[in-house]
């Protein structure tokens, strides 16, 4: 087996890959042509997904911000509209939300008014200290 030496994790990998396709091609001699054909077309097959970058999001500084990149690639306007989207979808719910408990609010406070306004005393004797000393004593 060939030693396997490395300056990096890259390159250790480089260099396993090519020791493994230097073991599996030293038998090929032996096999039938039809076996050597598509090892063949699996080999090309492999080399044109290898060669297919993966960009993977990273993110990037940018002085005191930060964001988020993938890679070289460009995006269409499809893709652009796509990402944006569910931030619309996300702001605009938030304030539909908002609107709705404000909603909620204001007809709880209209009612307990209303409740205020209606009853047989007046809204001054709620604010009395003896009202309250009242309430709380058996009658």
């Amino acid at each position: 087996m060939t030693k396997i030496e490395s300056n990096g994790p890259g390159q250790l990998q480089e260099r396993f890959g090519r020791a493994v396709g230097r073991r599996l091609s030293a038998g090929t001699a032996e096999l039938p042509y039809h076996v050597t054909e598509r090892l063949r077309a699996a080999r090309v097959q492999a080399l044109a997904r290898r060669k297919v970058e993966a960009t993977a999001p990273m993110v990037v500084g940018n002085g005191q911000s930060a964001a988020l990149a993938f890679g070289k690639q460009r995006f269409g306007l499809w893709q652009q509209v796509g990402s944006v989207l569910p931030l619309v979808v996300l702001v605009s719910g938030l304030v539909l939300i908002n609107s709705v408990m404000n909603e909620r609010r204001a007809s709880e406070v209209a009612e307990v008014d209303a409740a205020l306004l209606t009853d047989d005393l007046p809204p001054a004797a709620y604010a009395d200290p003896g009202f309250v000393q009242y309430l709380k004593s058996d009658r």
